[in-house]
């Protein structure tokens, strides 16, 4: 039996090798579907690898807090607008009141739609993510390590110092030469003393993968932009004790804020794990979108597999015939136009792993990008794609089967 299926098989391939055009056209759906899922697998679990990393990179074992439920955002429902801005002292609460809360830090920051400019003679950047931070904003957040000079300290805060952090992408920018600390530059206008360069977050992938931010301190902050009362917060929660801190720091604000019984917070806290849930949840969807664009692909290639196969069982009627005189049985002509179905798009779903690997290999090498197609991607892409030819070359390989020899050996 094996040496017949093997003889099948090496059959199926002489026939892809001399139709190869037709060949070609015919698995054309089948390389289309099978693709979609196997580059898309591989996209989201780049998205993934970097997701995680950005969020991890604001700590594990933290939570951020912020009037608004989704962050800040310009189309935020009326009751969302109408909230109380956080406080300072909603931040020592917490730190005082909650146990399960290690350190907390809160930080400032205009409107959404108040750009701000840093510039030098230099050079200028744009668009800056700009806040006045205190002193332990370093410490709670795990992507604001010092990479050159110092931190904020608690000196500058509490004397309201015209100093400033750069991002480790805005500082070559005003200084091409390096050597920033100790130097000026102008905010919006206002001189500041350079005292330290934040190291970039990792995690970024395209035009994101920039660090933009420029960090002064707070109390300065807020005696130069009076009208800003963003004040978002972060804090750190004990090893192990994420969820307490949540539930305590829900509790401590919901008394602070006046939240009735029953009644929806009026803030939202948010913790990493939450963030790469939601995005879970999200690529699920995708998924869900990807099967049914993939299965439309595989439906038109599995019809394409099925009429020409048809068309080759009457191209080789007499030799079917020929087959059976000799005392070839029923199962061994279905079994043979079977395998060359399933070669046919077998080798589709090889060809679809292979422009798909080339793809992401590009991708990688062009964008520093973390995917590679999935195992168990590349194993679904190719089990579907064989399956593809075993369901649809059903038909032509039973019609062969049933073809009587006498008939065949008629056939012209």
């Amino acid at each position: 039996m094996a040496q017949a299926h093997g003889e099948n098989l090496k059959q199926a391939m002489d026939t892809l090798r001399n139709h190869k055009l037709r060949s070609a056209l015919t698995v054309f759906g089948v390389v289309l579907g099978v693709s979609v899922i196997m580059l898309v697998a591989a996209l989201i679990t780049g998205f993934d690898v970097k997701v995680q990393e950005m969020v991890n990179q604001f700590g594990a074992n933290t939570a951020f807090v912020s009037k608004w439920d989704q962050g800040r955002h310009g189309d935020a429902p009326l009751e969302e607008r109408q909230r109380k801005p956080l406080t300072l002292e909603d931040g020592k609460a917490l730190k005082d009141l909650c146990p399960a809360v290690k350190n907390v830090t809160a930080f400032l920051q205009t409107d959404w739609r108040q750009t701000h400019t840093v510039r030098t003679k230099a050079g200028e950047v744009t668009a800056i993510d700009f806040r006045g931070v205190q002193p332990n904003f370093g410490q709670v957040y795990a992507n604001a390590a010092t990479v050159e000079g110092r931190f904020l300290a608690d000196g500058d805060d509490q004397h309201k110092e015209k100093v400033v952090m750069l991002g480790e992408n805005v500082a070559p920018v005003l200084f091409p030469e390096g050597h920033p600390i100790g130097k000026d530059v102008f905010i919006d206008g206002s001189a500041f003393t350079v005292v330290g360069v934040v190291e970039k977050p990792k995690g970024g992938f395209g035009s994101g993968d920039e660090d933009r931010r420029v960090l002064i301190p707070y109390n300065t902050f807020k005696k130069i932009y009076t009208a800003a009362d963003e004040v978002n917060m972060r804090f750190e929660a004990y090893p192990g004790m994420l969820d307490q801190s949540v539930d305590q720091a829900t509790e401590v604000l919901r008394r602070r804020r006046n939240v009735a019984q029953g009644a929806k917070d009026n803030f939202s806290i948010r913790t990493a794990a939450q963030e790469v849930a939601e995005f879970h949840d999200i690529m699920a969807m995708v998924y869900t979108a990807t099967i049914a664009l993939s299965a439309t692909g595989l439906l038109i290639g599995g019809v394409g597999v099925m009429n020409i196969m048809l068309v080759s069982v009457t191209e080789r009627t007499r030799e079917i015939g020929i087959r059976k005189a000799i005392g070839a049985r029923s199962a061994d002509i279905v079994w043979q136009f079977l395998l060359e179905a399933m070669t046919l798009t077998g080798a589709g779903g090889v060809l679809a792993l292979i422009m798909v690997f080339g793809l992401v290999l590009l991708i990688r090498v062009t964008l520093g990008w973390a995917g590679i197609v999935p195992v168990w991607a590349a194993a679904t892409g190719i089990v579907v794609s064989v399956s593809i030819g075993l369901i649809f070359g059903v038909w032509p390989a039973v019609k062969a089967s049933k073809l009587d020899p006498v008939e065949a050996l008629r056939y012209e």
